[in-house]
């Protein structure tokens, strides 16, 4: 039964993780090189794409706006820039128009860098890309960012998961256990009572019918 417990609570944990990894905001030091519209079929995989531009209707093949860049590895990053609207998850992106407008603009420019915050995996397997929702240029790709929000968060959640834990332990030595420590009494006098009387019976048969002994 342990091992069930840890074996549930490790899965529990690294869904978590996951969850959090790629709805987190997370940003990329990187070069623009364009940035582009293609026909996509989102209809596999829904889970990997956000929601069409507002007011457009929702199709299982739609265009979809890609902004292509390279690390400073010379490794390419390609991120899609789709509108979240106001579904989950809730970044209430709305913009995805202009921030490809700018991803182009600064594409035209030499030696700029610039941060680009996303979500997401890029997955080649599922033709998943993170989702780009700003675009914000720096001094140069060894620049330091601090994710203050992430760390804010992830503060803010360990102290409410900490609160709700201690709350659920109080409550139950306060309550759980005086109620459970009450039926065991009862269970066990309960017990000694059933086997007095079950020894007074077993006493009335001896007396008035004996024992049968065998050789």
């Amino acid at each position: 039964m342990i091992w069930i417990r840890r074996i549930l609570k490790g899965a529990f944990l690294i869904w978590l993780g996951a969850v959090l990894h790629y709805y987190l905001p997370q940003r990329d030091i990187v070069q623009v090189i364009n940035a582009d519209v293609k026909r996509m079929d989102v209809g596999g995989f829904v889970w990997f794409w956000d929601q069409p531009d507002a007011n457009t209707k929702e199709n299982a093949t739609r265009d979809v706006r890609f902004i292509n860049t390279t690390g400073k590895n010379g490794k390419p990053k390609v991120y899609r820039n789709e509108d979240t609207n106001w579904a989950w998850p809730p970044y209430f992106k709305f913009d995805s128009a202009d921030l490809n407008a700018k991803a182009q603009s600064i594409g035209k420019e030499d030696d700029t860098w610039v941060a680009v915050s996303h979500y997401g995996w890029r997955i080649k397997m599922f033709s998943a890309f993170p989702n780009a929702y700003k675009i914000k240029r720096v001094d140069g790709p060894n620049t330091f960012l601090i994710p203050w929000f992430n760390i804010v968060f992830l503060s803010l959640l360990l102290i409410g998961f900490l609160s709700i834990r201690r709350f659920f332990r109080n409550l139950k030595t306060k309550h759980v256990d005086p109620i459970a420590d009450k039926i065991g009494s009862a269970a066990d006098a309960a017990g000694d009572d059933l086997a007095e009387k079950k020894t007074a019976v077993s006493g009335f048969f001896r007396k008035w019918f004996g024992t049968s002994k065998k050789n």
